[in-house]
């Protein structure tokens, strides 16, 4: 099932990049659907209001504590719902978590740093709604993956609470020299040519390096944990290893774990692929671990 999802996967961006207008391509790739029962576990609302736009995925006959604010993919250029509103329910069942996935502008129409300036006003605005950071945990996957990394990197700047956790699936983290994994291209279901597309749309030559694009030339210090999921398939896995290695030399607390034979975003295959299915376990168990040690700090009355 995993192979197969990856051709028809492979096959539709392919199709897509080919097409003249993005528009066009974003269309094409939003025609398609994923009939996954999981949707129906869990409750799906919009938000549209002057700050933020967005939706709630929240398990059906709970109100779980956690949140997550879910940083989706789509190489900064396209938000395929039929693909993400799965991955989105399953991240909501599997880390017992209510799941917020903001509408951010996409490039080419929108390049660096509109992303990271939405993502910023969606974290200040879960924080304003009563959201203890205690309880909230900033989630990515490839370029919203790349996303997360920038948005710590700015709150830490910008002297904001940081969330308790943040995860990363198959993030891209080195936009400078992209290093990719030639020997797994025929493996992955995305190509080093679709990965460089989606670099010259997000950004100019010249931003390539700075670390909130490359977080890999960033100082990692006094950053809250990450833990980062990747596949021993895909084409990123160099730069994820790279930056994994760059963060421990500094003193960072970031956990790499691999799946070997596994592409990118390998959790989105589901329940029916094991790989996935333990992928998705290891979040949740990963999440609850680390908010299990937190505790919104309380102040007497005197």
């Amino acid at each position: 099932m995993a192979e197969l999802s990856t051709e028809i996967a492979k096959r539709q961006l392919l199709v897509a990049f080919r097409m003249s207008d993005v528009n066009e391509a974003r269309s094409y790739l939003d025609s398609v659907t994923v009939d996954s029962g999981v949707i129906s576990k869990v409750a799906i609302s919009k938000v549209d209001d002057c700050e933020v736009r967005g939706r709630w995925f929240i398990p059906k006959h709970s109100t779980p504590e956690v949140v997550i604010l879910f940083l989706h993919g789509g190489g900064y250029s396209f938000y395929p719902r039929g693909f993400y509103d799965g991955l989105s329910a399953m991240l909501a069942l599997s880390a017992k978590s209510r799941v917020f996935v903001p509408d951010y502008p996409l490039s080419p129409e929108h390049r660096f740093p509109a992303q990271l300036n939405y993502a910023a006003n969606a974290y200040e605005w879960l924080l304003t709604s009563g959201i203890h950071p205690s309880r909230l945990v900033i989630a990515g996957d490839s370029a919203g993956g790349n996303l997360t990394l920038s948005l710590l990197l700015y709150l830490r700047e910008s002297q904001l609470p940081p969330p308790a956790l943040a995860v990363c699936l198959s993030p891209a983290t080195d936009f400078g020299t992209t290093t990719l994994e030639a020997a797994n291209a025929e493996l992955d279901w995305i190509t080093p040519e679709m990965a460089l597309r989606w670099a010259d749309w997000f950004c100019s030559p010249q931003e390539r390096n700075n670390p909130l694009v490359s977080p890999v030339n960033a100082d990692l210090r006094g950053l809250p944990p990450v833990y980062i999921q990747a596949g021993g398939a895909e084409i990123l896995l160099a730069s994820i290893q790279e930056f994994v290695t760059e963060g421990k030399r500094q003193g960072a607390d970031i956990s790499l774990e691999i799946w070997p034979d596994m592409n990118h975003d390998f959790q989105a295959f589901g329940y029916d692929v094991p790989q996935s299915r333990e992928a998705l376990r290891r979040i949740g168990e990963v999440v609850a671990e680390r908010l299990s040690t937190m505790r919104p700090k309380t102040t007497s009355a005197l």
